[in-house]
């Protein structure tokens, strides 16, 4: 048995950023995984052929300072049926150049944003890097109503509540630009019609433009070593191939951790779980929290549809229908409208596999090349939205099965999906390696349903009730006890936001 200061469950890159910080504040941190490596989503292995790199999940780190950065100067794209496309990059005119073919005002519109966007970002920003309490709360409407004034402030409180669609149709004119933007909400669980959807098309659109984006030099996974280096180099203790059976509780405050080897650890000051809401109360307090409403809370968390990750090694880089230029971004996105990513939802949302799935196609080795042998590529395919248990497929194809039996047809008709799009896809395979919904949450059991993103950040369980009313700011009915992870405020993301801002709470800054 050991003694810590603080002992985590997971190791998260939230578990490792908050285990960082404690561990130079002089507290003696314990970290225990289940998992053989480290870094829960963000992680990188070579899933298809040896020399061969591929993110796990998360791929764009532009949320995260302090590593090896691969920049990024083409962002996103989008690749349209009849051969056109639109893309942003971080030079202005060459965005604002592309915008013009599609419309002179949205081209027009966009310099305005842009131009915009420093004061704008402050408070979204503030918000979004601020505990979820009523004096942070207060502090951030009472810059914004100085800064910006009443009318000013509305505004801003009108962009967090309303949906992509409404955003995107009172600000562009063009469907196409609309379509290009409206897949970053698709990236959490917003499709166009979802209230308080339309700051992340927003932020991640214009962010983009004004700061370009960063891969993990390497691999995504670059962040997790940079975090595990700090903890261990700290004193911390990072144990892999550690599987926490239960949390112990002494006089209502949790006191340690017990194994499923059977050893016992104590911690002095904090547990930190970084964990589903639903794997705290239905497993690691086997007799709950001694709050009914908080464990009701967590056991009806609602997780957003699942995604199916297909990880490509490659002789070359597609070959885009619509501009060789495409080989360039490191995101093409692939759905043509945001009525036909309503209806990829809807399918989802009804246990229906989708006609036609919304695509993330990554090519990180257009910007990093040392994800793969010299000449050859990865590509990284994320196929949102899709259920978790089949019950029917929209295009009649596929009869009805467990994802096991099923994962390998779907997988091929994402890839002649692309094909479309890039013809010749097929050929320049080398290897695959396909997960489904439940092979994601099998890696990693916070992915519950294959949900990537940890919860839906709908407005009814997002800013205060994230994950439950009472509870955004890390806390739980147990003294000692702290839940963070993108199950908390402020969400999903690679900026290990919830750690650190548990750790400042914890240690000080």
């Amino acid at each position: 048995m050991s003694e810590f200061d603080a002992i985590f469950v997971g190791a998260g890159h939230n578990s490792l950023a908050c285990a960082a910080h404690l561990a130079l504040k002089g507290w003696k941190t314990g970290i225990f995984e289940r998992s053989a490596a480290i870094g829960g989503a963000v992680q990188t292995h070579e899933y298809t052929l040896p020399g061969f790199r591929h993110d796990f999940g998360a791929m764009n780190l532009s949320l995260f300072a302090g590593s090896a950065f691969a920049p990024v100067a083409d962002c996103f794209a989008s690749a349209f049926p009849d051969g056109r496309w639109f893309g942003v990059s971080n030079d202005l005119e060459r965005t604002a150049t592309r915008l013009a073919a599609f419309s002179a005002a949205d081209a027009a519109t966009w310099r305005k944003l842009v131009a915009a966007f420093p004061a704008e970002a402050e408070h979204l920003f503030r918000l979004l890097g601020s505990p979820m309490s009523a004096r942070a709360l207060a502090g951030t409407a009472w810059n914004l109503w100085r800064k910006k004034g009443m009318s000013g402030a509305l505004d801003t409180g009108r962009l967090l509540l309303s949906s992509p669609r409404a955003w995107l149709e009172e600000t562009f004119e063009s469907p196409y630009v609309r379509a290009t933007l409206a897949t970053w909400g698709m990236h959490l669980d917003f499709a166009p019609d979802i209230a308080g959807g339309a700051v992340f098309p927003y932020l991640e659109s214009i962010a983009n433009q004004s700061f370009g984006m960063v891969l993990g030099k390497g691999g995504a996974d670059t962040i997790i070593r940079a975090l595990a280096g700090m903890v261990t180099s700290a004193g911390g203790t990072i144990v892999t191939g550690a599987e926490v059976a239960e949390i112990t509780v002494a006089g209502g405050k949790a006191s340690g951790v017990r194994l499923a080897s059977g050893e016992t650890h104590t911690a002095t000051k904090a547990v930190i779980a970084g964990v589903a809401p639903r794997a705290l109360t239905g497993k690691l307090l086997p007799n709950g929290s001694g709050d009914a409403g908080f464990d009701t809370a967590m056991q009806k968390f609602r997780h957003a549809p699942g995604t199916m990750m297909i990880h490509l090694a490659l002789d070359d880089l597609p070959d885009w229908r619509a501009g060789a230029e495409l080989r360039q971004f490191a995101y093409v996105h692939l759905s043509p409208s945001l009525d036909a990513m309503s209806r990829t939802y809807q399918q989802a949302m009804a246990g229906m596999l989708p006609d036609e799935p919304v695509l993330v196609v990554g090519q990180p080795t257009a910007v990093d090349p040392s994800r793969a042998p010299q000449g050859k590529h990865v590509l990284w395919v994320q196929v949102r939205m899709l259920p978790a248990e089949i019950l029917g497929d929209a295009a009649g194809k596929i009869a009805p099965a467990h994802w096991d039996q099923v994962k390998d047809v779907y997988a091929e008709r994402v890839l002649d999906t692309i094909e479309i799009y890039a013809p010749g896809l097929h050929a320049k395979i080398l290897g695959r390696a396909v997960f489904s919904p439940i092979d994601l949450e099998r890696e990693n059991p916070n992915l519950v349903g294959g949900d990537q993103v940890c919860g839906s950040h709908h407005l009814a369980q997002n800013f205060l009730f994230r994950p439950a009313r009472g509870y955004a700011g890390w806390n739980t009915p147990v003294g000692n006890l702290h839940l963070i992870g993108a199950a908390t405020w402020p969400g999903a993301g690679t900026g290990a936001a919830s750690g650190f801002m548990l750790a400042q709470q914890l240690g000080g800054r």
